[in-house]
């Protein structure tokens, strides 16, 4: 390797598009080391939108990476922007194809993978987002929380196994059949009522317990819209519902004694006629 030693302050400087300064090695070894036993090894100022250090691995096959950073007493990398909006440190795999890797990758052998902090109220310190209608998080293992968790949706829901998937639809009343799928409610007071299908009204479940291909979400707690029938009862704010004999519908409780085991939950609006939507609570007990 061949050493050029500067023992004052060199600067290279161009007014034109080309590079002020460049190293080149066609070898196994490195383009451009620098070492420092004071200060920075290598540093780079910019004045313009590029990158102040730039590294680019144009290696066509196998891997190779375009930047390696190691520590032995700090952080490996350490990122800060000043700018609004900016991040600090940004990853990105463009990689189209799936599964090809991650944006940005933590592991440590003694502490957190990935650690995220913030100092404001209104963001969360980790966010997720998901653009494909897919999963924000993944978590393989426990999750330990000190705090609430909040959600904009309002039920508890476990998914059962839907008999003909075209006929159930969100906000309908649903019964077991004999091989214990859920179809639509079409009789009135049926013991084999397993409940109300979520997500009507625009209010997604706000956790689906064994989620699965061919299952719908069906509230266990909380307050969703169903579909009801107040053709032969009007339903108040307080009533109890049960399934009707309109398809998928619920209806108010007249008679109490054969409401037993067939209740949906308790009305939180009203429905003075006709066929319409009414909120719902439904309890565990």
């Amino acid at each position: 390797m061949t050493k050029i030693n500067f023992n004052e302050p060199s600067r290279g400087e161009t007014a034109s598009g080309d590079t002020s300064f460049s190293v080149s090695n066609r070898g196994p070894g490195q383009a451009l080391a620098g070492e420092s036993f004071q200060g920075e090894a290598i540093r780079g100022v910019s004045h313009s939108e590029h990158g102040a250090v730039v590294g680019i691995n144009d290696k066509s096959n196998g891997r190779g990476d375009a930047s390696w950073f190691e520590s032995s007493a700090g952080e490996g990398c350490h990122g800060v922007s000043h700018a609004l909006g900016s991040a600090g440190v940004v990853g990105i795999n463009d990689n189209p194809n799936p599964g090809s890797g991650a944006g940005v990758y933590g592991e440590s052998k003694t502490f957190e993978g990935v650690r995220g902090v913030s100092h404001t109220y209104e963001h969360g310190a980790v966010v997720g987002v998901n653009l494909s209608q897919g999963m924000a998080g993944y978590f393989e293992g426990n999750v330990h929380v000190t705090g609430r968790i909040t959600h904009p949706g309002a039920d508890y829901a476990e998914a059962l196994t839907v008999a003909a998937p075209a006929a159930v639809s969100p906000g309908m009343v649903v019964v077991l059949d004999d091989g214990g799928r859920i179809t639509p409610c079409s009789r009135a007071y049926d013991a084999r009522v397993a409940g109300i299908v979520s997500g009507a009204g625009g209010v997604q479940p706000a956790m689906v317990l064994d989620d699965h291909e061919g299952g719908a979400p069906i509230a266990l707690m909380g307050k969703l819209w169903v579909l009801a029938d107040a053709s032969k009862a009007p339903i108040h704010c307080g009533d109890l519902l049960t399934t009707s004999a309109t398809t998928g519908h619920a209806c108010r409780v007249t008679d109490r004694e054969r409401a037993f085991g067939a209740v949906v939950g308790k009305a939180l609006t009203d429905l003075p006629s006709g066929r319409g939507m009414v909120r719902v609570l439904v309890s565990a007990s």
